[in-house]
């Protein structure tokens, strides 16, 4: 099985990150012994942190986008880290030398790629290069809601949606650098065109990661070409 796992920036926030990192670790380590993986680290409330600061000094949303570009690298670098000799040996920064670390059987860790383009849509370009079976889309919320269940108490969650359905619920989100939610346009219309069957999981619970890349029932699964809303 070849699939593609977008870890977000949750993961590295805590001051507890190097324990959780190491619950990650071994989870994608287990997976990757019978399976090709790719993960793909965001920035995180790190990166939101010093682009604010960017704004604040008048900096252009491109070199915003830099900045948490570099940000989600420094997360790749630390979670391969801790995957040790499993962990491909260079972080992947180009379109091209990620196709060409997908040449080697190591697991493939990396973060950003180019201004404009989260790391949402990174995974992604991921799985669509890997002809990946799955990505797995680890955020910080158990799955899509009909609305912000925050703001709305009659917002029920979707097991299964569409690309078309995610992108209208979506639509309302901010697209400045360190504003990409659950996905992003670019993200959306790359796991469409491809046909990528995807999943948007919680996971800030490391099992459920486990879960989702087996398979098992767990999150709001994106399925392009069918009917949604279940």
């Amino acid at each position: 099985m070849k699939a593609v796992l977008k870890l977000g920036g949750f993961a590295f926030n805590s001051e507890s990150s190097g324990e959780n990192l190491r619950d990650y670790a071994r989870v994608i380590r287990e997976f990757s012994k019978k399976n090709r993986l790719v993960v793909v680290t965001g920035g995180g409330s790190i990166a939101r942190k010093y682009i604010t600061a960017a704004r604040a000094l008048g900096a252009s949303e491109f070199v915003c986008d830099q900045i948490g570009i570099h940000v989600s690298r420094l997360n790749a670098r630390l979670l391969a880290a801790g995957l040790h000799e499993s962990a491909y040996p260079k972080i992947p920064e180009s379109p091209e030398s990620m196709v060409e670390s997908m040449r080697s059987d190591s697991i493939i860790v990396m973060g950003g790629l180019q201004p404009g383009q989260s790391t949402n849509a990174v995974a992604a370009l991921a799985a669509e290069a890997m002809r990946a079976d799955l990505l797995v889309n680890a955020t910080g919320v158990d799955g899509v809601y009909t609305a912000d269940p925050r703001k709305d108490p009659n917002a029920r969650k979707m097991y299964k949606v569409t690309p078309e359905e995610l992108a209208t619920i979506l639509a309302t989100q901010g697209f400045r650098a360190g504003e990409y939610d659950l996905m992003d346009p670019l993200a959306i219309r790359i796991i469409e065109r491809s046909k990528i069957p995807a999943v948007i999981v919680n996971g800030r619970v490391p099992s459920n990661i486990k879960r989702a890349l087996h398979g098992k029932r767990i999150g709001t699964r994106i399925v392009p070409g069918e009917s949604g809303s279940r």
